[in-house]
């Protein structure tokens, strides 16, 4: 009897606990959940950061940069010209980057030619019909009056012509030209001068960006400063613009951590282009090979339809895929919680493609998930209501249309209709795809199409922004070789611009193609040597090795992408930086004037009230290996000075 009492009492005692163990873990879970649910919209889906400091390696200022400021004011005389030779107006096609690049070599033609430039026409916005009537071709864009005020000592700018030459205008009096891509400034003077001189008013066409040589001859820098006050300064979005822009920053830097800005490049057009077509898969192969044969046609492709993508994309002449970016950067040692910002209107392949980068990288955000619905749509303002392009079942029919139709129907018995065809969903019709499934030829665009690519300007402009801003940047597809200039290079060089010692890569896409040609079959388990090799290269990017080689292919191409050294300037205690010149001669690093007396004061004033406090990894320039304590313990930190014979001889996976 009396062990059975203990035996209950030992029960009793049992459940008792269990039940108090149970309630303490009930409570943890709830403190932790409630914890979790506090924080505010935008960062909900930001994992957890740690309390270390910022890694100089990984988030900068580079040293070997930071003697560099920008300076793009006149340093000749540079008095207005008096002489007034007519009136040019511009007709503008193409995407954000080639209007970017063609407003600023429009303004050096009109300064060449000592013109008044009328503002000029953004073609994606005045084909589009019933966007806002508050913003119209220039202005949808950017701020006019301040891009007048701007250039007011430079060149005279005005909104329109005169009302009696607007009305020869459209009598299409006066003269048009299309200059070819990269057109001299010799070309101006002897063609189109002499024709602007007879008629007083000259058009020009600009399709594809480029209508100015970029480098151009010595003794043309101011011209060269020129494009740089017009870019980096006149050229400021409209406030509107502006104003969102900052905020998704100020979003993006609330957890008081750095973000990393990506453009994955990946563009129908630049993608059938250079023949990447069987890189994807399915429908995406039948349009970038869709694309590419209307290029052959119109002679801007000259090479055949079907081309190696896998030789194309081991010469670098494809993009890096999202996968790529993520294992590049864990190579860099970015932990898994850095916020990454998806840059770009357009992203051929969908999200799809982004699976596995947002596997690595759970914090991939781009401007629809830091921005409402209102605020995006507050950004384009009020538009006109137009018909969708997606089909519309046939109306119903009454009772009596019914029985009308079955008496004038012939003789009986009748054969039963045809079972009705299976209607197309919406995701299956929307977009510029949805023809594929039932047609072989593109149809031309639906006016909802075109307000769509006028839409586009307005992200890509949004999203320079927060990449200009950024604390690191890195290109999936910059120095295509097409000869137009490309979104990512025009990032590159506007950051190199203002912050040169800011964070920015420029891997070599050929280098990269081979590093992981090496290690296809395991590459989300590559060997130590190939992950140091792979940082080293992109190490070596985001420095002056990767400046002068990115200078070499990319400012022949566009000035924009690297306007050093004309539009900066170094400060006198920095150290000697011996001169980069290409085959021609030309400074591409190095040899920038010293800047002025006023501007150097300023600059010390600065950096003396902004130092911030150093982590170890600021203690040396750019450390080979990996310190991050969220990838790799405190005793791996021996193995960095291992050598790579000693990596491959005890690597599992060699």
């Amino acid at each position: 009897m009396l062990l059975k009492s203990k035996f209950k009492l030992a029960t009793a005692i049992g459940i008792v606990l269990s039940m108090l163990s149970l309630l303490v873990h009930l409570f943890l879970a709830n403190y932790s959940a409630g914890g979790i649910t506090k924080n505010n919209m935008h960062m909900d889906d930001v994992l957890p950061f740690g309390l270390r400091p910022r890694s100089r390696r990984l988030w900068g200022p580079l040293r070997r940069l930071d003697h560099l400021h920008p300076f793009s004011q006149p340093r000749k005389p540079y008095a207005a010209p008096s002489e007034h030779n007519g009136f040019i107006y511009a007709k503008i096609y193409g995407s954000f980057e080639k209007i970017q690049s063609s407003i600023c070599d429009l303004v050096a033609v009109a300064r060449l030619l000592n013109a008044t430039l009328v503002i000029p026409e953004i073609q994606a916005t005045t084909r589009a019909k019933g966007i806002s009537p508050k913003f119209k071709s220039f202005s949808y864009l950017y701020d006019e009056e301040h891009f007048i005020a701007a250039l007011s000592n430079d060149v005279a700018i005005v909104h329109g012509l005169p009302k009696d030459l607007r009305e020869a205008r459209k009598r299409i009096k006066f003269p048009t030209v299309s200059p070819r891509n990269s057109a001299t400034p010799e070309y101006y003077r002897t063609e189109v001068l002499p024709r602007l001189i007879k008629s007083k008013v000259i058009g020009i066409i600009v399709n594809g960006g480029n209508c100015l040589q970029s480098v151009l001859p010595s003794g043309l820098e101011e011209f060269q400063r020129l494009r740089c006050r017009v870019a980096f300064h006149a050229l400021k979005f409209r406030p509107q613009i502006r104003a969102l822009g900052s905020q998704i920053v100020g979003r993006l830097r609330a957890s008081g951590h750095p973000y990393l800005a990506y453009h994955p490049g990946l563009l129908r057009d630049t993608l059938a282009f250079h023949g990447c077509a069987e890189l994807f898969q399915d429908i995406h192969t039948e349009l970038i090979q869709y694309r590419r044969s209307q290029m052959i046609k119109r002679g801007t492709v000259k090479e055949q339809l079907t081309v190696d993508s896998i030789s194309r994309k081991m010469d670098g002449s494809c993009p890096l895929m999202p996968e790529e970016v993520g294992l590049l950067l864990q190579a860099l040692g970015y932990p898994p919680n850095t916020i990454i910002f998806l840059a770009g209107s357009e992203t051929f392949g969908g999200q799809r493609l982004l699976i596995p980068l947002r596997a690595m990288y759970a914090n991939l955000v781009d401007r629809t998930s830091l921005c409402s619905q209102r605020e995006l749509s507050d950004l384009v303002g009020p538009e006109g209501p137009l018909a969708s392009d997606l089909p519309h079942p046939p109306p119903p029919k009454s009772e009596k249309e019914l029985i009308e139709e079955w008496k004038r129907a012939g003789p009986r018995p009748r054969p039963l209709p045809p079972p009705p065809a299976r209607p197309f969903y919406a995701h299956e019709k929307e977009g510029w795809y949805g023809w594929i499934g039932e047609n072989d030829t593109e149809p031309d665009p639906s006016p909802i199409e075109f307000r769509r690519q006028a839409h586009r300007l307005i992200w890509d402009a949004l999203d320079y922004l927060v990449s200009v801003e950024a604390d690191a940047f890195f290109p999936g597809f910059h120095n295509d070789g097409s000869g137009w200039p490309d979104y990512s290079s025009l990032i590159m060089g506007h950051r190199l611009y203002q912050t040169p010692s800011g964070i920015t890569y420029r891997p070599d896409r050929k280098i990269v193609a081979a590093l992981f040609e090496n290690v296809s079959d395991h590459r989300y388990h590559p060997p130590r040597n190939w992950t140091i090799a792979a940082r080293e290269h992109l190490n070596k990017s985001a420095n002056v090795d990767g400046v002068v080689s990115s200078a070499m292919l990319s400012k022949p191409v566009s000035f924009l992408s690297h306007p050093l050294p004309e539009c900066s300037c170094r400060t006198a205690v920095s150290a000697a930086v011996q001169p980069v010149k290409d085959s021609h001669g030309r400074l591409l690093f190095g040899g920038e004037e010293e800047c002025p007396d006023w501007m150097a004061r300023s600059l010390a004033a600065v950096s003396t009230k902004n130092n911030e406090p150093l982590s170890e990894d600021y203690q040396g320039e750019l450390l080979e290996d990996d310190s991050s304590p969220d990838t790799q313990h405190e005793s791996d930190r021996s193995d960095t000075n291992k050598s790579t014979e000693q990596d491959e001889e005890m690597d599992p996976d060699d």
